[in-house]
C-alpha cells in the first residue's frame, strides 16, 4: 500500500468512527419533556368516535382512540401532537382539524364541515 492509499484508508476510518460516535451521542440524547399525544378515531357507518388524550407515544393514543370508538372498522382520522383536534359531522360529511386551542380546533372544523354541522370528538394535548 503505497503512502496516498494509507491516507485515503486512515481518513475513510476516522469519517466511520465520527459517524458511529454522533449516531452514540443521538441516542442517548432524553426524549422530549413533557412530551403527549392524542388521537380520534371515527367509523362513518356507526357513528361511532372515539378518542384519547395526553398518551406517552402516538401508537398508545391511536390504540386507545380505536379501542374507544368501539367498532372494528373504525380508522383513526386525527393524531395530534401539541395542540388539539376536532371532527365535526353531518350526515355522512366530516371535515377534521387541528388547531393550537380547542376552541380554534372545533371552529375550523365546522367551517370546513359547513352548515349545520357538529362537533362530535374533539381533544387536546397538555
Amino acid at each position: 500500500m503505497d503512502a496516498r492509499s494509507h491516507h485515503v484508508v486512515s481518513a475513510c476510518a476516522g469519517l466511520l468512527l465520527l459517524g458511529a460516535a454522533c449516531t452514540m451521542l443521538g441516542a442517548e440524547r432524553a426524549p422530549t419533556r413533557n412530551q403527549y399525544y392524542a388521537a380520534i378515531a371515527y367509523h362513518a357507518e356507526s357513528n361511532s368516535v372515539g378518542w384519547a388524550t395526553d398518551r406517552r407515544s402516538a401508537r398508545e393514543a391511536k390504540v386507545e382512540a380505536l379501542k374507544q370508538c368501539g367498532n372494528d372498522k373504525c380508522e383513526v382520522v386525527a393524531s395530534i401532537t401539541r395542540g388539539c383536534g376536532a371532527l365535526a359531522r353531518l350526515g355522512k360529511k366530516i371535515a377534521v382539524q387541528k388547531g393550537a386551542t380547542g376552541d380554534e380546533a372545533k371552529a375550523k372544523a365546522l367551517k370546513r364541515c359547513g352548515p349545520n354541522c357538529e362537533i362530535v370528538a374533539w381533544t387536546c394535548t397538555r
